[in-house]
């Protein structure tokens, strides 16, 4: 398959207590380590994102800013 530079595609599992894990590649790729705190972000028409703390404010903003109900 091939990707745009700088765009990445991975899978992961849900287990039976709803816990998934990140791929090792893409913990590395975007500095994830055990006991940092991640956000998931849903949108029924979307789907869920998933980021960084530090990066949630303008991560929120990009999502759910702007829209009307």
């Amino acid at each position: 398959m091939n990707t745009p530079k700088g765009k990445h595609a991975w899978t992961a599992t849900v287990g039976e207590k709803g816990q998934i894990v990140i791929p090792k590649q893409a913990r590395e790729l975007f500095g994830i380590n055990p006991g940092d705190t991640l956000l998931l972000l849903g949108d029924e028409k979307r789907g869920i994102a998933i980021v960084r703390r530090e990066q949630f404010s303008a991560f929120y903003d990009a999502v759910f800013g702007g829209e009307e109900e």
